[in-house]
């Protein structure tokens, strides 16, 4: 039984490998683009929308809602990378309602590039917002000499982040494996209805921790309350 898309070797071009994981990978960056681009092209601010507006505000609002709520800070400089996150993960979950398609999150690489953007994207807004010495000065609190457990924790909170998508995801996959191949005239749609809510909960487990750790790296320190949207579109 086929668990992870790395197993799934399409072509090979010398020395490189290309497997379903990459291809279905690029395939989902791509589709995104376009259907943003095809969504925003014609946005508009009147009463009548399309529909599809109509859902990307719903989504926008709710990220936006989520990741004020998590960081008690603005949201607009964080729902960029949150949101395309939770996006991009949730429609990799999604795709194992697509007969012969195995979700890209399913494989090990996949879940630790996704964790890496997030180790990276920490020190990158806790700079950005803290300063280089604020945000080093963190890693010494409350006493100097928990640098080294700090950074343990850093690296630790990475790994968990993968290892967590990538196990739920690939156990998902046996589990319906292995029912489907006891009963494949039985559990084909519950199994199909547990995949979508697993995958929408990783989804916004994945987000909302990412968001949780940028937030305690860009922590407020002169105690400034999260503005609201209104407050946030008339300054700028």
């Amino acid at each position: 039984m086929t668990i992870s898309p790395d197993q799934i070797i399409l072509f090979e071009l010398g020395f490189w490998t290309i497997n379903a994981t990459v291809v279905v990978t690029w395939g989902i960056m791509a589709a995104l683009t376009l259907g943003a681009w095809l969504i925003t092209r014609r946005i508009s601010d009147a009463t009548e929308i399309s529909r599809w507006q109509n859902l990307l505000e719903v989504l926008v609002s709710g990220l936006r809602d989520q990741i004020a709520a998590v960081s008690r800070q603005r949201p607009g400089r964080y729902l960029p990378f949150v949101g395309t996150l939770f996006i991009f993960i949730l429609v990799s979950n999604l795709l194992h309602l697509v007969p012969g398609l195995i979700p890209p999150t399913g494989s090990l690489s996949t879940t630790v590039a996704l964790a890496l953007c997030v180790f990276v994207a920490v020190p990158v807004f806790g700079i950005a917002h803290e300063g280089v010495t604020g945000y080093l000065r963190q890693y010494m609190r409350p006493t100097p000499l928990m640098l080294p457990f700090n950074i343990i924790s850093e690296l630790s909170r990475t790994v968990a982040l993968a290892v967590r998508l990538y196990g739920n995801i690939m156990s998902g996959t046996v589990i319906a494996g292995i029912l489907l191949s006891l009963a494949p005239f039985v559990f084909p749609v519950l199994m199909q209805l547990l995949g979508l809510i697993t995958g929408v909960i990783q989804a916004y487990i994945f987000a909302i921790l990412a968001m949780v750790y940028i937030a305690s790296a860009s922590s407020v320190r002169r105690g400034r309350e999260p503005a609201s949207q209104t407050e946030e579109n008339a300054n700028g």
